[in-house]
């Protein structure tokens, strides 16, 4: 049970940093990566699925 709770908090950290990092970009370097605004937290989603 614990390891379960640690396993989701985790992959939570790691989708917060994801987005955190992602949203730091201008859009111009988001488009260069094929990712628009609105598309972070679905991109850092599927990073951590």
């Amino acid at each position: 049970m614990f390891d379960s709770v640690r396993q989701r908090y985790n992959n939570w950290v790691s989708y917060r940093r994801a987005v955190d990092e992602l949203s730091r970009l201008s859009s111009r370097e988001l488009a260069d990566l094929g990712i628009s605004r609105g598309d972070i937290k679905f991109v850092a989603r599927r990073h951590n699925g």
